[in-house]
């Protein structure tokens, strides 16, 4: 079968020329740019609370499903950089949360089942919670210490009041965003030099 039958036939090939599709580019990614700047405009103060949980947490775990999971493994990788002990929920090596831990669970709706579960599992143990939503009415938020809202669009809302972008899109790139701005912050108090930080980077790549 030649490459042109191999192609899906569900996503039309473009007519707009290169340059117009430059421009539709440019547009878009503005769109996304400024959603985000409104949505730390307007940014939960509750999320600094976050910072002395990270610090005083014997480790930190983080949970999340989808693309708000990946972002929050990128949130584990950066905090294990700065010398935290940290895992990711669901790996293979992830050991028993205990009290005196900390679970950063990330879920749009609140309402996620795996989420939901991790975090009673968490809180029955003594563990602490934290819960990045969009809402403070839901199961997870009723089980966390401290609630984190972004005032992004949920999955299920394509109404496109709050975000022309799709699904949970603006809600996925603001856990990301937020949660390197709290490593930044972490590193900023923690002062270890960029060069220390480095060492701890994988090698077995």
């Amino acid at each position: 079968m030649g490459q042109s039958q191999q192609r899906s036939s569900s996503i039309p090939m473009s007519e707009e020329k290169p340059h117009e599709m430059s421009h539709d580019l440019h547009h878009n990614l503005q769109v996304i740019l400024q959603e985000n700047q409104r949505l730390a405009e307007q940014l939960d103060p509750a999320a600094a609370a976050i910072i002395p949980l990270i610090q005083h947490a014997n480790r930190v775990f983080v949970v999340g499903a989808g693309r708000t999971g990946l972002a929050l493994k990128a949130a584990a990788m950066r905090l294990m950089h700065l010398g935290l002990t940290v895992f990711v929920v669901g790996e293979t090596t992830t050991p028993a949360i205990a009290a005196g831990d900390l679970l950063l669970a990330g879920s749009g709706s609140g309402t996620t089942s795996t989420i939901v579960k991790a975090a009673e599992k968490a809180q029955a143990v003594g563990a602490q919670v934290v819960a990045i939503s969009t809402t403070r009415e839901s199961p997870l938020a009723a089980l966390a210490t401290q609630v984190v809202v972004l005032p992004a669009a949920q999955k299920q809302d394509h109404g496109g009041t709050i975000s022309q972008q799709y699904a949970g899109s603006l809600f996925e790139q603001a856990v990301l965003l937020l949660t390197d701005a709290i490593f930044q912050t972490l590193w900023a108090l923690d002062g270890t030099p960029a060069q220390e930080l480095w060492k701890r980077h994988a090698n077995l790549e």
